[in-house]
């Protein structure tokens, strides 16, 4: 079985643990097992280190990637802007002179940044190390005649030439529609596909816009998909759609109700046959009926165990 560090950041385990619990019984029942780092900080988030000193910000985060080189492992993290923060941190170490200033601080803690360990994004595994066809053949039931609607997010997809696994178009990103429809979903495409969802530091700042932002999306959802979901392996586009769907439903901004929303490995943990109550228990909206759809004997394929 592949071993794989697994960076879960900050959202995933204080917002979302059902996301985590996704994450435990979908990878080892596909062969890859995740390893635990045990010490690993904050990325740190765009908005903090980042925002004022590079080095700082190197430092802070390759002490997470040196925590996987010193196990002897890839890291793989469910969170966009994880993936980004740590991917773009190793990118800026090709500097000799920032690399050395780092280091020197590394080793007050006995830390040293080597470069040995590559950055991926869960839908990165799942797409190039797990495969499509592996997927298939884990499921227990069909999504078949299900429509998803599917949010990449935004630091999955830019800057691509630091990134280790990158969309061969960004403004047209294929891994998770293909993924989705691993699981014998549809999943239609719609115009504001590759738009943002208005959360991270818009959120913070100016809330109204993130609002606004995140409306377009939905009515582009809604009218062009008439999804039955939406699916992202982004933890703050999952926050985002979750929590804001219903204060847009409230104020009289949307006119049909908030749309069950998922971490795909939530949904491929349903279709694989796991608890609910385990690995998709947590969110605002009301998903109870579609799991229950999902989950329904008429989609059970017989011949899996």
């Amino acid at each position: 079985m592949e071993k794989i560090g697994l960076y879960l950041g900050c959202n995933i385990p204080l917002k979302a643990p059902d996301i985590e619990q996704s994450f435990r019984q979908v990878f080892p029942a596909l062969g890859i097992e995740p390893v635990d780092l045990q010490g690993a900080s904050c990325c740190p988030a765009w908005g903090t280190a980042p925002s004022f000193d590079l080095n700082t910000w190197c430092v802070l985060s390759c002490r997470n990637i040196a925590l996987a080189e010193d196990r002897g492992v890839d890291i793989m993290t469910g969170c966009n802007s994880c993936f980004g923060i740590l991917s773009e941190a190793k990118h800026f170490m090709k500097d000799r002179d920032r690399r050395k200033a780092v280091n020197a601080q590394l080793a007050t803690i006995n830390r040293r940044f080597k470069g040995t360990s590559d950055i991926y994004h869960v839908a990165h595994v799942l797409h190039r190390k797990v495969g499509a066809d592996k997927i298939r053949e884990s499921l227990k039931y069909s999504l078949e005649g299900l429509k998803i609607a599917v949010q990449t997010g935004c630091h999955a997809l830019w800057p691509t030439d630091v990134y280790k696994v990158s969309e061969t178009n960004p403004y047209h990103p294929a891994i998770l529609r293909e993924l989705c429809e691993a699981t014998g979903a549809t999943v239609p495409h719609y115009s504001r596909l590759e738009g943002c969802c208005g959360m991270g530091g818009m959120r913070s700042t100016d809330p109204e816009k993130a609002l606004k932002l995140l409306r377009e999306k939905l009515l582009s959802i809604k009218e062009e998909t008439q999804a039955d979901m939406i699916v992202t392996t982004c933890s703050s586009c999952f926050l985002q759609f979750d929590m804001s769907q219903p204060i847009l439903k409230e104020r009289g901004l949307i006119d049909f109700d908030p749309i069950p929303t998922f971490y795909y490995t939530q949904v491929l943990a349903l279709a694989m046959g796991f608890d609910p109550s385990q690995v998709a228990a947590i969110s605002q909206i009301d998903r109870s009926a579609v799991i229950g759809e999902m989950q329904s004997e008429k989609r059970l394929i017989k011949e899996v165990a």
